[in-house]
């Protein structure tokens, strides 16, 4: 080959690559700083960007938008000495491209250290409850002190957030029972305000049904008297409209007498003078002609016979129980009756005389 034609070649290739490095396109969104004999020159812009080939020298691209970062988790120590890892992620955006390049060598190195740093001093004055339920103040300062301390550096910091907090596991297993035992406190509780009210609803149905028997039974009771009350008023009005003698109330009297010896347990008991008196009446009623009533006569007329030998009777045992009756109160004064085991009822006998008269 010609060596004019082989240094033609070499000269055209040069002058190509010459051409080439002469002209740097930078895409949207990125920014790559120039230097120009060892020294910032200027910051090439989006677009198509010319430069002086082996004077001017051009450093890597530098994104201009938000980005993303996640650090690993970082061990922090809480103000009652427990140690939980907290995992970040920072949201930051290059502002100005010149600071990012020549303030500091390696901005990501240096914001994670930062992130931490400033974690541990923020965490530092909180204990663990407080960490775990105060997420928006630990970002809050964590982005104004990031954002402060990376301004210089030509970044801006718009939000820090904590990504996870992970206590140690004994710590969680307390919580865990902690929340456990509040749960079941809360099951507690509300069973016994169920309970409560049951007790309550109960007590006030029970109040409601007494209330209700009270009513029932006066009520009751009421009506019961106003009934007797009438009765006893008829009976009243019928005794007077009837116009009873002395005769009858004395035979009622008499009447009464034997059942002051009802029951295996009256062993003594007292006959009242008056006693005397009722005996005589009723001797005096049977020795009398009775008139027959119409009830009588249309039952079962008697024999005149039969009719003067029932009184006759009658009489008799009216007289002897009267005579009795004298006798005991002309020696003792009003007779007192002890009934024993063996001594012949005489309440009975006057009972039972009658009673012979009659067959």
């Amino acid at each position: 080959m010609d060596p004019l034609l082989l240094v033609g070649l070499l000269i055209i290739l040069f002058a190509v690559f010459t051409v080439l490095k002469a002209v740097r396109i930078v895409p949207q969104a990125r920014a790559r700083n120039l230097e120009r004999l060892g020294r910032y020159h200027r910051t090439l812009k989006p677009g198509l960007n010319f430069v002086i080939p082996y004077i001017d020298r051009v450093y890597p691209m530098i994104d201009l938008r938000e980005q993303v970062v996640s650090f690993r988790p970082q061990p922090v120590i809480t103000e009652d000495n427990l140690v939980v890892e907290i995992d970040t992620v920072l949201y930051f955006q290059v502002t100005d491209p010149r600071a990012a390049a020549y303030e500091i060598a390696n901005y990501i190195q240096g914001v994670e250290q930062l992130t931490v740093t400033t974690l541990r001093n923020v965490v530092g004055s909180m204990d663990l409850e407080k960490t775990l339920t105060s997420r928006d103040t630990v970002n809050s300062q964590l982005r104004g002190v990031l954002d402060e301390a990376t301004g210089k550096w030509g970044l801006r910091v718009n939000r820090v957030e904590v990504k996870a907090i992970d206590p140690p596991k004994t710590i969680k297993d307390a919580m865990e029972k902690q929340m456990r035992a509040e749960r079941d406190k809360r099951a507690a509780i509300l069973n016994a305000e169920g309970q409560r009210q049951s007790q309550i609803l109960t007590a006030e149905g029970d109040k409601q049904s007494a209330i209700l028997r009270a009513e029932g039974g006066r009520a009751a009771a009421i009506l019961e008297a106003e009934g007797q009350s009438r009765a006893i008023d008829q009976v009243f009005q019928a005794v007077h409209r009837n116009d009873p003698d002395p005769k009858l109330l004395a035979y009622q009297y008499l009447q009464m007498l034997p059942q002051l010896a009802q029951g295996e347990n009256n062993t003594f008991w007292v006959i009242p003078s008056e006693v005397t008196s009722a005996l005589q009446g009723v001797s005096k009623a049977f020795t009398e002609a009775l008139p027959r009533s119409a009830a009588t006569r249309e039952e079962a007329p008697a024999t005149s016979e039969e009719l003067d030998e029932e009184v006759a009777k009658a009489a008799q045992a009216a007289a002897e129980a009267v005579a009795d009756a004298q006798d005991a109160e002309s020696v003792n004064g009003p007779r007192q009756i002890t009934k024993g085991v063996n001594d012949p009822d005489p309440l009975a006998d006057l009972g039972r005389k009658p009673k012979e008269a009659e067959h």
